[in-house]
């Protein structure tokens, strides 16, 4: 596999969006249609422009990303197509190895997100009943 990690510039964001709403629509079957049209506006203009976002490309086309900010991890999202490849991985290491990220929120109701973070050695520290947004979706809080 070929593949390449670079920083996001804001021509990046239609694609980012794009594999945003792929990743979303495969894995968070429990967000209101209200909520995923509120995220799906709101990232591109108050999230993506405030965070060092990181890409990670497979044969010159942008297949994932994440930022972490003062060592949480903010986001991590791989397109549906390109999913089960290990570019999650690969892109939760260069995060970990770069910005030394020792935390994550995840929704409760991904039960697959739960499961790669446990794999890459998170543990449950806590949960909240609302998610960052005061939305009730609750998050588990999680640290290596």
């Amino acid at each position: 596999m070929s593949y390449s990690i670079r920083l996001a510039k804001a021509e990046d964001y239609p694609r980012i969006m794009e594999i945003w709403e792929s990743a979303v629509q495969a894995t968070h079957h429990f967000l209101a249609e209200e909520d995923f049209m509120y995220f799906k506006k709101i990232i591109p203009q108050e999230y993506l422009p405030n965070l060092e976002v990181h890409l990670i490309t497979e044969n010159e086309t942008a297949e994932g990303f994440a930022s972490v900010a003062e060592g949480n991890l903010e986001m991590l999202f791989i397109h549906n197509e390109a999913r089960g490849k290990g570019l999650g991985r690969i892109l939760f290491e260069f995060m970990k190895d770069k910005t030394g990220l020792t935390k994550v929120e995840v929704n409760e109701q991904n039960p697959q997100a739960i499961g790669f973070y446990e794999k890459m050695g998170f543990r449950q520290i806590g949960r909240s009943e609302k998610d960052g947004s005061g939305k009730n979706y609750p998050i588990i809080h999680m640290s290596l």
